[in-house]
């Protein structure tokens, strides 16, 4: 059965910086661009951006990636030094979590429950 998805559709200012943090920093590969939209995926997680003029737009705006991936993502990160990278911990919320901020301020959220890990 090919079940929906969601996609999160984020803003960006410079669509050339965000497929080159994503791809050589992320892993992430490119699978669509044009002037104004960029496609990324790794394996099943895929993120759609659109121009935006307004730079402050990515400064609010998320979105959260769950699954037992999560864990290897976090090594490779650190692995591979990327900035703004957060400790893989467990929060109060009972969900261990990482996040990424990108070049512009887009926030990754990268989280599994832990006894999905553990």
């Amino acid at each position: 059965m090919d079940f929906a998805r969601s996609i999160p559709v984020l803003p960006t200012p410079d669509i050339g910086e965000s497929r080159d943090f994503y791809r050589d920093k992320l892993g992430f590969a490119v699978v669509g661009e044009m002037d104004d939209y960029l496609i990324v995926r790794r394996n099943e997680i895929e993120i759609h951006f659109w121009k935006s003029d307004d730079r402050k737009l990515p400064e609010v705006s998320s979105c959260y990636i769950r699954g037992g991936e999560v864990p290897a993502l976090h090594a490779e990160f650190s692995a591979r030094n990327v900035e703004k990278l957060s400790p893989f911990t467990v929060r109060p919320w009972n969900m261990k979590e990482f996040y990424v901020h990108d070049p512009h301020g887009n926030l990754l959220r990268f989280g599994c429950a832990p006894e999905e890990i553990e």
